[in-house]
């Protein structure tokens, strides 16, 4: 436990950071399963949709520093690397 205030404030803040950051991870799961499951069931329209969605949650992601710039964009990458092997 921590012994000074300013102990104790820092951990209230990691504590309300680190619930606001598994917050945005866990929608992005939701977002990536659901795209999954439109590519297994190759419905391009929906995967489409669902891959703008997602790339427009990894950015902001990436905007509040809940994803590192690279690991967005390689995110980002795979997702439409997977999106047009179904379009084709």
């Amino acid at each position: 436990m921590p012994q000074q205030k300013n102990a104790e404030k820092s951990l209230r803040q990691i504590k309300k950071r680190t619930a606001k950051n598994n917050k945005i991870r866990a929608s992005l799961d939701i977002l990536a399963r659901q795209l999954k499951k439109a590519l297994s069931v190759s419905d391009k329209n929906k995967a489409e949709e669902i891959a703008r969605q997602l790339a427009k949650a990894i950015d902001k992601a990436a905007q509040k520093r809940v994803l590192t710039k690279n690991t967005a964009a390689r995110k980002k990458s795979r997702m439409m690397k997977k999106v047009n092997a179904v379009k084709k």
